[in-house]
């Protein structure tokens, strides 16, 4: 049993319209048509760097902006699906989630051409989701094999994106107002697309513009409370250790010009028909516990078609091998669901990056049929799950949600349709 095709093309035009309106290149031009380039007095340059999912979009809107004769120097940090050459610009391709040496070669980069910086100059930096990967830079004590290693603790202890960005951050010499600090005392703006809950620029890629989330005695006593203190690398845990916590950040004028919220609303307004409704931009923690209550939410409706959005970013605590990720579980638990679910309905949870996980899907679409079409396909839903292998369950049933990556990030989008819904 499958909804109609109409329900679920319904559904995946608008998590089109989710992507379409996190555009980078948009937004920057947006942001620059109100407050240009200024054009420098001789000697001065306007130094760019953009790193994130969408740095190759943001920058190449953002060189179109310079002023005609003004010296330029840019350097963009993205990962290796949205990696494409920009005139004026030397892009690095870089690992995300899990970092990499191109880019640590990357971060040293970013910081010696902010360390070239004068009070003549002016820097702009573009920053979107998926910076915190792409940009190791971790101080000299820390190798960057230990800082990988931390890294791949938080993902797989269901660490969330503040927590996670806290601990980065006392681990890198970039991020927690890093770029700041290399490119004083040159005047910094930032132009920031933000993936997380609750658009807090201390976190956005771990904020390299902005004061840190914490320090390391924070970052120490996080990762004791979780109890995986003993699995960090020593020379990550003597860091932690210390009093060594960064200097005070120079104000920089930090601007926000994409977010999940406005996703969500451009969501609502592709369907305005089916009064939408938004429930939260921000569903995050368990992916289980999330499922729970959105399936306490959709039955909650009255008789009729209904159209409930959430967004956000939601975890997974790894205890199997397989592959997966956040929206995929979730998608596949909401199925899990369906007995609760009445109607003709569909369920669409994706990443607007259009990488869910270490996975080639976005997400996943489900309806009443997902878990029958399982089962048909010869496979074992509880024993998949238990391995957390949602790619393979939602390719059993053909319900993968494959966009390919959209070139920018604005964390999650769930939509769920109804229609048929007799009281």
């Amino acid at each position: 049993m499958r909804a109609d095709s109409e329900l679920r093309a319904r559904a995946r035009a608008l998590f089109d319209e989710a992507v379409k309106a996190a555009d980078p290149a948009l937004a920057v031009r947006r942001a620059l048509a109100q407050a240009p380039l200024e054009r420098l007095q001789s000697g001065g340059r306007h130094l760019l760097v953009a790193v994130g999912k969408a740095a190759v979009a943001m920058m190449g809107e953002a060189l179109r902006h310079v002023p005609d004769g003004s010296a330029a120097e840019a350097i963009a940090v993205t990962n290796y699906e949205n990696a494409r050459d920009i005139s004026g610009a030397q892009v690095f391709a870089a690992g995300h989630p899990v970092p990499d040496e191109n880019g640590l070669k990357a971060g040293q980069a970013v910081i010696s051409l902010l360390q070239s910086a004068g009070a003549a100059d002016r820097v702009l930096c573009l920053i979107s989701g998926g910076g915190s990967a792409l940009l190791p830079a971790p101080p000299a004590d820390v190798p960057l094999a230990d800082k990988i290693a931390v890294n791949q603790i938080l993902l797989a202890h269901g660490f969330d994106i503040y927590q996670t960005n806290l601990v980065r951050q006392q681990l890198s010499t970039l991020k927690g107002g890093g770029m700041v600090r290399f490119a004083h005392p040159a005047p910094l703006r930032a132009l920031i697309i933000s993936d997380v809950i609750g658009d807090d620029m201390s976190c956005i890629a771990s904020g390299p513009t902005a004061p840190p989330l914490g320090t390391c005695a924070d970052a120490a006593k996080l990762l004791k409370h979780r109890g995986v203190w003993d699995k960090v690398p020593e020379s990550a845990r003597a860091r932690l250790a210390t009093e060594n916590d960064a200097p005070p950040v120079a104000e920089a004028e930090n601007r926000l010009v994409g977010s999940n919220r406005q996703s969500l609303q451009a969501i609502a307004a592709g369907a305005p028909d089916w009064a939408p409704v938004i429930v939260t931009d921000q569903l995050q923690g368990d992916v289980g516990d999330a499922a729970a209550r959105i399936a306490a939410r959709i039955g909650t409706a009255a008789a009729g078609r209904q159209m409930l959005i959430w967004g956000g970013e939601t975890t997974v605590n790894l205890t199997g091998d397989g592959r997966g990720g956040r929206n995929q579980e979730l998608a596949l638990r909401v199925a899990m669901k369906a007995g609760e679910i009445p109607g003709d309905w569909v369920f669409l949870s994706g990443g607007t990056d259009g990488r869910d996980g270490p996975t080639d899907a976005a997400g996943g679409i489900v309806d009443t049929g997902t878990i029958a079409r399982i089962a048909g396909a010869g496979e074992d839903i509880d024993a998949l799950l238990s391995n957390n292998d949602s790619y393979n369950a939602l390719q059993a049933a053909g319900d993968l949600l494959m966009t390919g990556s959209t070139g920018t990030n604005v964390a999650d989008v769930q939509i769920f349709l109804r229609r048929n819904l007799i009281s």
